[in-house]
């Protein structure tokens, strides 16, 4: 099935083709549940204190993936008031405050540094998720300026986008969207092999990530720090806070299996669960499909990627 035929939630999506950014907006009207794991070192998020079981807010109304690093969390307020103007938000009496969670990447070195997702950008695609849902794979939203196999710079890496995945078992469904802009290399979770990452210095072929660092042991200071691969995984199934922490806990499987190295210091590695349905499931179960739509995911968001801004795509490397 297709991450949009999960009801309760649409996705809207806007990207600036010429300086290589853009977001994409996960909006629920009603309000969905939502957790949050975070292992790379280096995030760049807003609100996400809201999804610690501890506080006190049960559901929030939107997630934003961005780009533009920490200068790109303004487009979250894009976002809120588009939802207040639509009346989604918890009522305090005089108005409706929408809860709005963002987390970005680091796009700042593929077209122009200078533009970033801002206010702006972020009401358009919250219009688009509640008008006009356009969600699809490859260079658009918020994997627009996604990269990745960043460890010798940006001359050796190559484009990569955003994917998505997802699966019905009975009523049951669970799916990702992920961003892929990763430090290091990405493989296809089923076969093992490398599809995406650091380049040689011809640009022809692919080589280790992991191969090229252990060749030295010399401190490195700044390996383009918050680079960052993000994802939201969606189901029909009803947890709470702390389950769906579990839930993008287990997600954080799938990029273990298909990301070498992952949730490295230079990275900000982050995963949302949401719950936008009602239906009992074991969690432990869903953490698995989770996991599972996660790499899945990874490997379209590569596959679907196109050349640009003079970075190769997958299609573009022999034996990727």
């Amino acid at each position: 099935m297709k991450i949009t035929e999960i009801k309760g939630i649409s996705i809207g999506q806007i990207e600036n083709a010429r300086a290589g950014t853009g977001c994409t907006v996960f909006v629920s009207k009603k309000g969905m549940r939502a957790g949050v794991d975070i292992r790379g070192g280096g995030p760049a998020s807003r609100e996400t204190p809201l999804l610690n079981p501890l506080m006190a807010a049960q559901e929030i109304h939107a997630v934003v993936l961005a780009g533009g690093s920490a200068f790109g969390l303004g487009a979250a307020d894009g976002v809120m008031r588009c939802l207040e103007e639509r009346k989604i938000g918890f009522d305090v009496g005089v108005t409706r405050v929408p809860l709005v969670v963002q987390s970005d990447l680091f796009d700042l070195t593929v077209g122009d540094y200078s533009v970033r997702p801002d206010s702006a950008m972020g009401y358009e695609a919250a219009v688009c998720a509640l008008d006009a849902p356009n969600y699809r794979d490859g260079n658009y939203g918020a994997g627009c300026g996604a990269t990745a196999g960043k460890i010798c710079g940006m001359g050796t890496c190559m484009k990569t986008g955003i994917g998505s995945c997802a699966v019905q078992i009975g009523e049951l469904q669970v799916g990702a969207v992920v961003v892929v802009n990763a430090l290091g290399d990405v493989y296809d979770w089923k076969t093992g092999t490398q599809i995406a990452g650091l380049l040689t210095d011809d640009r022809t072929a692919l080589r280790s990530t992991s191969e090229y660092m252990k060749s030295s042991y010399q401190v490195v200071e700044n390996r383009f720090t918050g680079n960052t691969t993000l994802a939201v995984v969606i189901t029909n199934a009803a947890f709470d806070k702390a389950q769906l922490c579990k839930i993008a806990g287990m997600a954080q499987d799938g990029y273990a299996r298909s990301v070498r190295p992952v949730h490295t210091s230079a990275d900000g590695d982050s995963i949302y669960a949401v719950s936008v349905g009602e239906l009992a499931a074991d969690r432990d179960l869903v953490g698995i499909l989770a996991a599972e739509m996660v790499s899945e995911a990874i490997t379209r968001a590569v596959l679907s990627a196109k050349s640009a801004y003079g970075f190769p795509c997958a299609n573009d490397i022999s034996g990727s």
